[in-house]
């Protein structure tokens, strides 16, 4: 039995949707809607906060905030970031259930793991809403956490929050937070797993960091897909990850390293 008694993993970019590309369309055409365009780097920068917070955290970034102010005339407000997220939420439903695909490895992985004797949770900074979505079709395709816990079930307080992380060790009965491995494709997934003090671990194929659809990543050379992880490893490095695998594969393999240690 390894020393680790649960897996905690992140949702889109991490085990499904590759590269984590349905958010980031519906946020640039959410923007777009008020003549506001933004850059994939600046979309992708929040990525895996709660949706709401998302937005106004992309307002507050200063070349946003300027192009906003040069198209509508005043600085944004909170009033504007409801407004966008008013057009982003259906612009996301529209297309979410067409990124719902299990990524390379996980069925594999989290069979592994359950092997181990390891729960699976899982965090997201999906709605409850959007997760009636994702999950039904995720479990059609094999994966089926143990547990799934959105901001409405911490009272909104999403990522960088650490209490999606508190109630998935709750409902699974695992007492001490050194006995959880958080997995996650974004700078947000490390921040909560180090708020909430357990194990964080960045995932780097297919992540929101590294920003790549399946096919733009099956498109790469060996030499240029290592260019894209050692970049990306980075990212996750600066951010505070204790681990970072290269995909799912690996992971179970890490477990039981850290049981070794």
């Amino acid at each position: 039995m390894s020393r680790i008694e649960c897996v905690i993993f992140d949702w889109a970019g991490t085990t499904v949707d590759f590269g984590s590309l349905s958010p980031v369309s519906a946020f640039q055409e959410a923007f777009r809607t008020f003549g506001v365009d933004v850059t994939e780097d600046e979309t992708r920068a929040p990525m895996g906060m709660l949706k709401i917070d998302h937005i106004r955290t992309m307002l507050a970034m200063p070349e946003v905030a300027n192009r906003w102010r040069s198209v509508r005339g005043a600085n944004p407000t909170e009033a504007d970031a409801q407004a966008v997220y008013e057009r982003f939420e259906p612009a996301l439903m529209a297309v979410l259930d067409r990124h719902c695909d299990p990524k390379p490895g996980l069925l594999e992985c989290v069979a592994e793991l359950r092997a181990l004797g390891i729960k699976i949770g899982s965090t997201t900074g999906f709605t409850r809403a959007m997760m009636d979505v994702v999950e039904p079709a995720a479990r059609a395709a094999g994966y089926a956490p143990d547990a799934v816990m959105t901001a409405e079930d911490t009272g909104g307080y999403g990522r960088p929050w650490p209490f999606m992380i508190f109630n998935n060790m709750k409902v699974l009965g695992v007492k001490s937070v050194t006995r959880v491995l958080k997995a996650g494709d974004t700078v947000s997934d490390i921040e909560e797993a180090l708020a909430a003090g357990v194990i964080p671990v960045g995932v780097v194929e297919g992540s929101s960091v590294m920003g790549l659809s399946r096919r733009e990543w099956d498109a790469l050379d060996e030499e240029e897909r290592e260019a894209c992880r050692e970049k990306t490893r980075a990212v996750f490095a600066r951010a505070g990850a204790r681990y970072v695998v290269n995909n799912l594969a690996e992971l179970p393999a890490l477990v039981r390293a850290i049981e070794v240690r």
